[in-house]
């Protein structure tokens, strides 16, 4: 990362503003603004020059030939907002989401690692970001821990020496989420000796623990989680709360949960609002339409949460619990200049938008997208093998039934999977699981994902391997084929025509695209799935946690079907 820290020459050249025998690039004036340790609207003017709030308050600088003068009367301006629970890779990639998320206000990500970690070196990954550092936005990271599924040679991925090169990054804030912590409770000592390397260079542990007992909190409190974002229900908010956990409440395509976790802070009285921050945790691109921490924002005040707690809900909030106050969520000299200007109080969607002291948005128009970043680092998808007969033969006792979106259960296959076509009039689908560098596979059956779609196929997996699924093999097959052809992607299939498709370039799993045009591509695919019986809420999570052993209760993983409440193999992957 480049250093957080201004250089000297700068440090000098601020002092020189502050002494006005220099004027700043831009100047705000008549400002009214949310300052967060006050908790009011205060009225000043802000200095900034190059990306930094020189000064805020009553004074007036130096105005040059060049510095830029702005009357801020009418308007209202509060921080910019942190997105502290990112996971930038839902079909997005970092760069796209966040030059979309930036024109709404969103312009600090903390973000998830686990896509880089999984397809590079680490000095390669370091590279990109780097290149993210440099832009006008501001990206943190948390280092993940465990896989989340059942990798085949995980041992050799997350090691102390790659896990503990993420950790020493300055950008690095937090390990986790948690999502293994079965294993740390049940004796991981590797687990709990990256926990304690990340406690001593003060950073955060984030936990995964939906639907956790008292006691599991306990245990991984004192384990040393420091927050948790699972929280479905006000009693599981007030349990965090009652162990000292920073709480982050979620609104995200698949656990909507954010208006009925603040009507009970509300309605309960609770006031502990300066102990809360929002997240929407990875949404897939269509639901962003409504926004993203503007959307959180909208519907904290609809909750009836004061308009000053719900701003700094989004800001200040995040940028205390993660020790960055000096840099972050504070209207005050100093600090980045990163500021979202409002038309009302009541709209959160900013009119303007200031990141790092660029102007990205002025008057309600995109003026600055953020640069695009060289992603050559990041491997191809190139399937250099071909499938076979013997690759669609499909003869396990029982398959994956598709409780919802993403929670899966076993159930006795009755039927007969010896023809390469089956019933539409059920369904019951075929489901392969095969290494992006045809090593192994594993097939069985799945239930309850649709009982129309003939041939489908995903590289955008939790680890970049290739799911096919469908009633009919050849459909698969040409499904396979034109993935390979886009070096991938997500393709449809029927009556050996191509329905629709999601061109995946970056690695398999990401499209180069903005974000306008990948809601349209993910739009019409959702369509294409529903009309074919896909009655979940999300099929791009279905996709993604198709391996997930976070989740009960069966998962198809590189090892095999793996049963997750037993912690044992089923059914081995087969080799090829």
């Amino acid at each position: 990362m480049d250093n957080p820290l201004w250089k000297n020459i700068e440090l000098r050249n601020q002092l020189k503003i502050i002494g006005k025998e220099q004027a700043p690039n831009l100047v705000l004036t008549n400002a009214y603004y949310l300052h967060g340790i006050y908790k009011k609207w205060m009225t000043g003017n802000i200095w900034i020059h190059d990306d930094r709030i020189v000064y805020a308050g009553q004074e007036m600088p130096l105005i040059g030939d060049t510095t830029e003068v702005v009357d801020m009367a009418g308007k209202f301006i509060v921080p910019g907002y942190i997105e502290p629970h990112v996971h930038p890779f839902q079909l997005y990639n970092p760069q796209s989401f966040a030059d979309y998320s930036a024109q709404l206000g969103t312009t600090t990500f903390i973000s998830d690692n686990l896509t880089l970690f999984l397809s590079m070196e680490n000095e390669k990954a370091f590279s990109i970001l780097d290149q993210l550092n440099k832009l006008p936005f501001t990206f943190y990271w948390w280092t993940r821990f465990d896989s989340q599924t059942e990798l085949a040679a995980e041992d050799l991925l997350f090691t102390s020496k790659s896990v503990g090169e993420w950790l020493d990054r300055p950008e690095v804030l937090l390990g986790g989420e948690l999502t293994g912590w079965p294993k740390l409770m049940a004796g991981d000592d590797q687990m709990l000796y990256w926990i304690q390397k990340a406690k001593m260079t003060r950073k955060k542990i984030e936990g995964h623990f939906p639907g956790a007992s008292e006691k599991t909190l306990a245990r991984m409190k004192l384990l040393g989680a420091d927050g948790d974002h699972e929280a479905m229900t006000i009693d599981e908010v007030e349990m965090r709360l009652l162990h000292g956990y920073g709480v982050t409440l979620r609104h995200s395509s698949i656990r909507p949960d954010l208006p009925s976790l603040l009507k009970g802070v509300v309605d309960r009285e609770l006031n502990v609002y300066e102990k809360l921050m929002m997240t929407t945790d990875g949404s897939t691109p269509t639901f962003h339409k409504d926004g993203v921490i503007d959307l959180c924002i909208r519907i904290a005040l609809e909750a009836g949460v004061p308009a000053i707690e719900a701003y700094m809900m989004s800001s200040y909030n995040v940028a205390r619990y993660y020790n960055m106050t000096a840099m972050h969520g504070l209207i005050a000299t100093g600090r980045y200049a990163n500021l979202n200007i409002l038309d009302s109080i009541d709209n959160p969607v900013p009119s303007s938008v200031i990141s790092k002291g660029k102007w990205l948005k002025r008057n309600g128009e995109k003026v600055k997208a953020l640069p695009k970043i060289n992603w050559d680092v990041l491997p191809d998808l190139k399937m250099d093998f071909d499938l076979t007969e013997d690759d669609f033969q499909f003869s396990m006792p029982f398959g994956l039934d598709m409780v919802n979106d993403v929670i899966v259960k076993p159930y006795s296959v009755n039927i007969d999977t010896h023809d390469g076509t089956l019933s539409k009039d059920h369904d019951e689908s075929f489901l392969m699981l095969i290494d992006k560098h045809g090593k192994w596979r594993v097939n069985t059956l799945i239930k309850g994902f649709t009982n129309a779609v003939e041939g489908f196929a995903s590289s955008y997996s939790n680890t970049g391997d290739i799911i096919l699924i469908g009633k009919n093999r050849k459909q698969m097959w040409l499904a396979f084929d034109k993935l390979k052809e886009m070096n991938g992607g997500i393709v449809l299939m029927e009556s050996d025509e191509m329905v629709c498709n999601i061109p995946l370039p970056l690695g398999g799993g990401m499209s180069d695209l903005p974000m306008e045009q990948i809601m349209e591509q993910e739009t019409v695919l959702k369509q294409a799935l529903k009309e074919r019986g896909y009655k979940h809420g999300d099929a791009i999570y279905t996709l993604l946690f198709l391996q997930a052993t976070h989740l009960p209760y069966v998962r198809v993983t590189q090892k095999g079907i793996y049963d997750v409440m037993n912690k044992k193999i089923l059914f081995p992957a087969f080799m090829r």
